[in-house]
């Protein structure tokens, strides 16, 4: 279920504005998503979303609530006001919060691509600038990961046993973004149940094995983020 992506430009340059969940989220896209976007004259800026403020200091990461992480978005939007900027987002599906847009009526859709879609256009809508690219990934970060397991041995290597069982798990799922998101079963809850050094070294691991795995073996096994990373090669093209 590809989306088209409508946005097309003959500039020699994009700037494209992420704003993400964590610092995980924050790095993988510095480190693996920015130099593969270069190749498509499409450059990136990251930061955190804006979680609060106190004596003078920003507090960034985390979803704490949907209209913290829509005035972040939309003060960033008026900030950067230039015609060649693009903005889009990286925020898990799992533990969206309630407030989310049209949060309660995506819960009755079972497919997840379908629900994300829903989701998707709702947080475009409520957003309101052609500029904006919304994505949610499914159902989190963790997930990518799973388009390979065994790669978890290149920063895990005594977990042997425990990959082996992270690699059988994974192939009882359609695909790595149908790993559901149960407080118990969320992709990065299996991961640290087989291996618990995960939850302490997530934010450098994470983005490790994703560039061993590597973004064409991810493509090939999450749909929806290959959708949103083909509209954002495309940013540059002509119409």
């Amino acid at each position: 279920m590809e989306k088209e992506c409508h946005w097309w430009r003959a500039d020699p340059m994009i700037r494209l504005n992420f704003i993400v969940e964590g610092q995980t989220e924050q790095i993988f896209v510095h480190d693996v998503l920015k130099n593969h976007l270069s190749f498509f004259e499409v450059y990136t800026y990251v930061r955190r979303v804006e979680t609060g403020k106190r004596k003078g200091n920003i507090y960034r990461g985390g979803m704490t609530g949907y209209q913290k992480a829509r005035n972040d978005i939309l003060n960033w939007i008026k900030e950067d006001k230039d015609p060649q900027a693009r903005f889009t987002t990286m925020f898990d599906l799992y533990a969206l919060p309630p407030s989310f847009p049209k949060s309660n009526e995506s819960q009755s859709i079972n497919d997840p691509y379908k629900r994300v879609e829903k989701l998707e256009e709702a947080f475009q809508e409520d957003i309101n600038d052609h500029r904006f690219l919304p994505y949610i990934q499914l159902h989190e970060y963790e997930s990518l990961l799973l388009s390979d397991p065994s790669s978890f041995k290149y920063v895990f290597p005594k977990y042997t046993n425990q990959i082996e069982c992270l690699k059988k798990m994974s192939k009882q799922f359609q695909t790595p973004e149908h790993i559901n998101d149960k407080n118990e079963t969320a992709p990065s809850k299996r991961i640290i149940k087989e291996i618990p050094e995960y939850a302490d070294l997530k934010t450098t691991a994470g983005p490790l094995i994703a560039k061993k795995i590597g973004l064409k073996v991810i493509r090939e096994k999450c749909q929806h983020f290959n959708t949103w990373l083909c509209c954002l090669e495309k940013l540059n093209l002509k119409s």
